[in-house]
């Protein structure tokens, strides 16, 4: 609960940002201040999010235990404190801040120890269970991507701070942006998110678990499109080549993979033995139809010639109509089912207790969340238009549409939709708003 509150708030952070005007399209991709919008929304609400729910998940993949239960607050620690560096000296570069402190080594150093921590909690774990199952096996090529996410960030901070200097830091800090976005928004953000909805989805549906060829594909397709990129894109440009038939190749092995994804879904939904669909496996197909618009957007407009004007815009649609939109919907099941295990797990048998399901109101949230969605395609739809006010105006009603969601999550959290006479059965406890008690072990 701890990484999903300090996501939720890296969220409304950086909404609030681009309502009031922060960073793109009012300034270019490249400016501190956008830069500033984007590792907050990167690393402050995907990278934070998917790290708490992996230390939850993880075990529930793999059937065992997560290899450590302490590591995971020294680990949000050093990232968030590796964020706050971060972000500061993107503000040292943008003139808001002029103390001349090593913002930037001190953010290498603490965003590699904390995410070391977090690849060798959960890779000792995965190690340990082999063989993995599919579910897993993405997880797995997911925290390799983070691996190489990490490691051509830190050669970046450590350019912009003057401690690399060498010509291959350089080069891969002249032209390994791409490189950089896809090991990250590709590799451990998208193949990650795709690997844990496989097994919600199946969860909260009560559909079969899929293990078909096309699973398989996407994996395959996924992980070799991951390598070719982030292997062969380093190499063109440490060679000094052209490394933009690298990138085809790689788009033209990710392409596949999303398509039969959204494919494997659509079958999810059609086997399901739960006939009602619950809101947040609704919200989570408008994120999935989002990473296939995203495809298809991509497609056309590098066909077009128009994919670098418009990077900025399929950019958006993949963080905020896909990863963003697919996080908020599962966590409006993840954090009832938590609270619901910490309060009545231990009256289980002995006592009446609600269903996870009546922790929500999900006629108060399904508006919210509708307005998000909204919001979203909206914005994308402004940037593509180049229309900066109608961006901001986009934002905001993104930035209420979260904002309510968040509300229905604390009510969740607190047990308010829950009739009185029902909540407290004896034996039962209240869990604290952010800290979890529940333990994977």
């Amino acid at each position: 609960m701890s990484y999903f509150a300090a996501a939720l708030v890296a969220l409304l952070a950086a909404e609030s940002l681009m309502a009031a005007g922060w960073g793109f399209p009012n300034a270019s991709l490249q400016a501190p201040a956008t830069l500033l919008l984007v590792h907050l929304v990167v690393l402050g609400w995907l990278s934070l999010l998917l790290c708490g729910a992996l230390f939850q998940f993880v075990p529930v993949l793999v059937a065992r235990p997560l290899h450590s239960g302490t590591l995971p607050l020294p680990a949000l620690v050093l990232l968030l404190g590796g964020l706050a560096a971060l972000l500061t000296g993107f503000l040292r570069l943008n003139g808001t801040v002029t103390a001349a402190l090593p913002f930037f080594s001190a953010a290498s150093t603490l965003l590699a120890t904390g995410f070391s921590l977090v690849l060798w909690n959960l890779g000792r774990t995965l190690w340990a269970a082999r063989p993995l199952g599919w579910p897993a096996k993405f997880v797995a090529v997911g925290l390799l991507g983070l691996a190489a996410t990490v490691a051509i960030g830190i050669t970046f901070a450590l350019v912009l701070a003057g401690d690399a200097v060498t010509p291959a830091a350089l080069r891969l800090f002249a032209r390994g942006l791409p490189i950089h976005v896809i090991a990250g928004l590709g590799g451990w953000l998208t193949l990650t998110a795709m690997g844990v909805s496989y097994r919600l989805l199946a969860m909260f549906m009560l559909a079969p678990e899929l293990d078909r060829p096309s699973t398989r594909a996407v994996l395959r397709l996924g992980a070799w499109a991951l390598g070719v990129a982030v292997v062969g894109g380093s190499i063109a440009i440490l060679l000094k080549q052209d490394s933009t038939p690298v990138f085809l190749a790689a788009g033209a092995l990710g392409m596949p993979a999303v398509i039969l994804y959204a494919r494997d879904v659509a079958y999810l939904y059609r086997t399901r033995k739960r006939r009602t669909i619950e809101l947040n496996s609704r919200m989570a197909a408008a994120a999935v139809g989002s990473l296939v618009l995203a495809a298809m957007l991509i497609v056309a407009l590098a066909s077009m010639g128009g994919l670098v004007r418009h990077a900025g815009a399929v950019a958006f649609l993949v963080v905020f109509g896909w990863l963003s939109g697919l996080g908020l919907a599962k966590l409006y099941k993840i954090v009832p089912f938590l609270t619901w295990l910490e309060c009545y797990g231990p009256v289980l048998g002995r006592a009446p207790t609600p269903r996870v399901q009546d922790l929500v109101a999900e006629q108060h949230a399904r508006k919210w969340f509708g307005l998000y969605f909204i919001a979203a395609w909206a914005a994308t739809a402004a940037l593509f238009l180049d229309c900066a006010w109608a961006f901001r105006v986009a934002a905001a009603m993104q930035l209420a549409g979260t904002a309510g969601i968040v509300l229905q999550l604390v009510r969740a959290r607190r047990l308010d939709d829950v009739p009185a006479s029902a909540r407290f059965p004896a034996g039962s406890r209240r869990p604290p708003l952010i800290l979890s008690l529940t333990r994977s072990q």
